[in-house]
């Protein structure tokens, strides 16, 4: 419902923030990493945001970059995690890390943002693989690897394995449409 937020920020109290566009205050929830690069207050600022609703609350979660907020929906689509624990994660550790971890299953790292226990890193980790981590590439959320992700679920709807899916994808070149992608994969998969 609403995606930016531009204007002038008034207040700024880890991890919320207050933004008055066009005088209306905005009560934003930031991850730390957009908090330390938020302008002095005053300044004109400028927020991706991810509204949730819920019986009791509405919230509004702001985010520096793109990069950011697709972390931060990726996370709140697993089971057991929150958006607030969700804001913890991106506080306690940059993508790039988390990718890192995701890619080399460390739920070590994970176990060090507070709130995280054991088998919350653990799901963590087996609900984020594929999606972002350096077996994907390490930008899987952005740009282009969309076009990978409708790949490989295709494939999956046909009937290969994630496994077979995934060493099909191996093989394509990294710039392929998903038409052309689906048709490359399904004559290397049935070689």
């Amino acid at each position: 419902m609403i995606g930016k937020l531009t204007g002038t920020l008034l207040e700024k109290n880890p991890p919320e923030v207050l933004v008055d566009c066009g005088g209306v205050g905005y009560e934003v929830q930031v991850p730390m990493s957009t908090f330390y690069n938020l302008p002095a207050n005053g300044s004109k600022v400028a927020l991706l945001t991810h509204f949730v609703v819920r019986e009791d609350a509405q919230l509004l979660f702001g985010f520096a970059t793109a990069r950011e907020r697709q972390t931060f929906r990726e996370l709140i689509k697993i089971t057991g995690i929150g958006p607030r624990m969700a804001l913890a994660v991106l506080s306690g550790m940059s993508i790039d890390d988390l990718a890192d971890a995701v890619s080399q299953q460390e739920a070590g790292r994970l176990v060090k943002v507070p709130g995280i226990g054991k088998k919350t890193a653990e799901r963590l980790l087996l609900e984020l693989k594929g999606k972002i981590g350096a077996d994907t590439g390490a930008q899987s959320l952005f740009s282009n690897n969309n076009d990978q992700n409708d790949i490989q679920q295709a494939l999956m709807a046909l009937g290969y394995s994630d496994k077979e899916a995934s060493a099909a994808l191996k093989k394509l070149p990294p710039d392929v449409g998903v038409s052309e992608g689906i048709k490359l994969a399904l004559k290397a998969l049935t070689k």
